[in-house]
């Protein structure tokens, strides 16, 4: 991990961002609730260590109103649809074992309440722990609290972020997760919903070693997906920055234009500066890409990667800057040889030192060809056209339909 400190990570909130070296595994899926979670993800650890992953994404391990764990409730309860609170202490303490980060899913938009308050609504949360009143839900949401500082989740009581007795629970809440249930990242829920001053606070107090919210608003589309998309990554760009930069986010940008860009329009991934489009062409550091997740993909299919198209996907995210992630499915439900050549792409990935803030020069953007070299040590290409590299000093490190890769 080129001189990583890890002792110093436990205080040092910025270390990961600035080492820059993340691979990130989103481990599970809509319907992994149904599957007795915890102990099957205890069984993949050695393999998900091997494999090079820093930090694993689970889903939110609170009591929930729905199976999904989306709607919690009591968050001091960790007995969930996806197994109770000692198998996730076993798979907490396995992946310590082998040096794979947890990350917990912080839903703190929105919270189910237990009794009914204020106009009948279910807007207070008597006999359990947080035992709020109707303060701590938003006015825009049935609460007597104050408007919302972000955008609603609509359906259930959105959480008033401004009282000062309630981030002080949260913060309180957080560093349980932190440092006696033994979570080590956070991933923030529905971004969107409350202010991003909010999260700066909750980073600096919980101190998380790596953090990543999920800032998803519509990409900009007039008829079909528009070339140019700098107002929808401005958009996750901005809430980085009131983040104090502390957080990482999730580059939906990215997602939405290569999976255009790979159905025989690959010049869309170069933007008019000459670089990439999304939030990995504008911040890299801080650009969390993926293909898919448990909203987009999965049995939800909100906005799916094209599946025939996959690997070339990876391709593109596994050897460019930013901070890759690779999806449970992709990585586990969709066979051997998947499985094995995101490894390999992984594993060259490592072997060339290629970080979030890798240098990029992309050479080729035509449509149905796009080719780049990365760090100058990796070059790449995607697509059906022909294309190697020039110069005698590149070596073909791995290929597969429609990529290549090649190494100095």
């Amino acid at each position: 991990m080129s001189g990583f400190d890890e002792s110093n990570q436990q205080t040092d909130i910025g270390a990961a961002i600035r080492n820059g070296r993340e691979i990130l595994l989103q481990g599970f899926n809509w319907e992994s609730h149904k599957h007795d979670w915890w102990r099957n993800l205890e069984s993949k650890v050695p393999d998900i260590a091997k494999s090079g992953f820093t930090s694993v994404w689970l889903p939110p391990a609170t009591q929930s109103f729905a199976p999904e764990g989306y709607l919690p409730q009591n968050l001091y309860s960790l007995n969930s649809s996806y197994g109770s609170e000692h198998l996730l202490k076993a798979l907490l303490q396995k992946m310590k074992q082998y040096k794979v980060r947890a990350m917990a899913d912080i839903v703190i938009n929105h919270r189910v309440g237990t009794t009914q308050g204020h106009g009948g609504m279910y807007n207070r949360y008597d006999g359990i722990p947080l035992s709020w009143n109707e303060h701590a839900v938003t006015s825009c949401t049935g609460g007597l609290g104050n408007r919302s500082t972000g955008d609603n989740f609509n359906g259930v009581p959105n959480i008033d972020h401004t009282q000062h007795f309630v981030r002080k629970d949260i913060k309180s809440w957080l560093q349980w997760l932190r440092n006696t249930v033994g979570f080590q990242d956070f991933r923030f829920d529905f971004a969107r919903g409350y202010s991003a001053k909010y999260v700066k606070e909750y980073i600096e107090e919980a101190k998380p070693i790596f953090s990543v919210g999920e800032y998803w608003d519509s990409c900009n589309y007039s008829g079909g997906l528009d070339y140019n998309q700098d107002s929808h990554r401005q958009r996750i760009v901005n809430w980085i920055d009131i983040t104090g930069q502390l957080s990482a986010a999730f580059d939906f940008t990215t997602k939405g234009i290569l999976q255009e860009a790979l159905k025989g329009q690959f010049w869309r991934l170069r933007d008019s500066q000459g670089k990439p489009p999304g939030v990995m062409g504008m911040w890299p550091s801080r650009a969390v890409t993926f293909l898919d997740n448990h909203d987009t993909g999965s049995t939800q299919a909100h906005w799916p990667f094209p599946s025939n198209h996959i690997m070339q996907g990876y391709a593109y995210i596994l050897t460019h800057p930013g901070i890759p992630t690779v999806f449970y499915d992709h990585f586990y439900d969709w066979g051997a040889s998947t499985h094995d050549q995101i490894v390999k792409l992984m594993d060259i990935r490592k072997r060339q030192d290629i970080n979030s803030r890798s240098s990029i020069r992309i050479l080729e953007a035509q449509p149905n060809l796009y080719s780049a070299i990365i760090g100058e040590k990796l070059c790449m290409k995607i697509g059906d056209g022909s294309w190697s590299p020039a110069d005698k000093e590149w070596t073909l490190a791995t290929s597969g339909h429609r990529y290549a890769v090649w190494h100095k």
